[in-house]
């Protein structure tokens, strides 16, 4: 840029002078008319009239005066021509250096892939997982991850704004944990950024639209599997007889839904135990929500012997309400997801087990197959991010401490 600032002002000054040069000669050409023309001239009478000869030359005279102050002036007008330009190109010149060192991301970040990952909430210390694992994967991947998800997992509406969103901002590429597998404009929204050429994940639950096509790969835990070992733990500690309760999440949640199914399946291999209610948790899926529609079935509580919760704001909403009614410790509780309050419950006894995810793992593993199709790799439709049983007796084991990574 600035070779051609000083180009460009070489130019104007080179005919700067050409100019100022030839308005020199052209006065000169007039200071030896006017010599010549006086030393020529003969006295005039009075009222006589001056020959053609001088007639003409006076206006040659006047005519070069006037073509001298024009040139005089031209050549000022050129002159402050001149300094204005070179001033806009060396101030145009010197910005985009000022606003590069100002910038909010250095020269070797530009064109870096951008991936949105929307959870399904953001204050849940499991999404907090999910999103150190994606940012890992993002920063192993030299991937901007740009975090974004409504403040309650029930606002299906938002969600679709967000994803909106992010296809009119144009990004790479769309993590999801849909809120519902079902919800109509939730999976318009994902068909649409495909069609605008934005590649889609699912993780942690599931969407009824079509894998390879819709979006690229599910990655989440095997819910229905995991759902079941809970039951089957739950079974065990009941010695395959008793009365359960099971607190369901909210309703068109797959990730949840699939658990309750598998643990229902469980526990139905075992004829002496009896479910005797499966109630979803009111409200958004808050713990407070949670705690209280355990708390207005108080009385199935009390004449439980087990009670299953199918994620952690239902598994410390229940905790809570079971710690109101005095009820700890005289109900078998397995839970779901390892929470620094799940797994304090459980190291002191209030809880005997727990199915843990690998939240970590599941946001590390979606924005990194994302980051292999972008890269034109092939990736498989369906990516297991594990789960495991923690109870007291494994805690100390080498896969219960992976597993409990999460809650450090």
């Amino acid at each position: 840029m600035e070779v051609v600032s000083w180009g460009a002002s070489s130019i104007f000054f080179k005919e700067f002078m050409q100019t100022k040069r030839f308005r020199k000669s052209q006065e000169q050409k007039l200071r030896g008319s006017r010599g010549q023309g006086s030393q020529a001239r003969a006295p005039e009478q009075k009222g006589a009239r001056p020959p053609p000869s001088t007639r003409w030359g006076r206006r040659s005279n006047h005519m070069l005066q006037i073509r001298s102050r024009f040139m005089k002036t031209t050549s000022i007008n050129s002159l402050l021509a001149l300094l204005v330009l070179s001033a806009l190109l060396v101030v145009s010149c010197s910005k985009p250096a000022a606003e590069n060192a100002e910038g909010a991301a250095p020269a070797e970040k530009e064109g870096a892939l951008r991936i949105a990952v929307i959870p399904k909430g953001t204050t849940h210390p499991f999404w907090k997982s999910v999103e150190a694992g994606a940012l890992n994967a993002g920063k192993e991947n030299g991937i901007e991850i740009i975090w974004k998800g409504g403040l309650v997992e029930s606002d299906r509406s938002q969600q679709v704004q967000i994803i909106k969103q992010f296809v009119t901002q144009k990004v790479d590429g769309i993590v999801l944990a849909p809120l519902d597998s079902k919800a109509p404009g939730i999976i318009r929204a994902v068909q649409d950024a495909n069609a605008a050429g934005i590649p889609v994940v699912i993780m942690d639950s599931a969407l009824e639209a079509q894998a390879g096509k819709d979006f690229i790969t599910f990655a989440a835990t095997s819910n229905k599997e995991a759902g079941k070992r809970g039951g089957e733990t739950l079974a065990k500690l009941l010695d395959g007889k008793g009365k359960v309760v099971i607190l369901r999440y909210i309703e068109g949640s797959a990730s949840t839904e699939n658990r309750e199914a598998g643990c229902i399946e469980a526990l139905k291999e075992h004829p002496g135990i009896e479910v005797i209610a499966d109630p979803y948790a009111a409200g958004t899926g808050t713990i407070a929500d949670a705690k209280n529609r355990a708390i207005s079935m108080i009385d199935k509580l009390k004449e439980a012997d087990g009670v299953f919760a199918s994620n952690d704001p239902v598994t410390v909403g229940l905790l809570g309400a079971l710690k109101a009614k005095g009820l700890v410790g005289k109900v078998k509780f397995v839970g779901f997801d390892a929470s620094r309050p799940t797994v304090a419950a459980l190291r002191s006894g209030e809880i005997q087990a727990l199915v843990a995810q690998n939240p970590f793992n599941m946001g590390f593993q979606s924005v990194a197959a994302l980051a292999k199709h972008l890269s034109g790799e092939t990736v498989p439709q369906r990516i297991d991010t594990g789960a495991g049983i923690l109870t007291t007796d494994n805690l100390e084991t080498a896969e219960s401490k992976k597993l409990l990574k999460q809650a450090e």
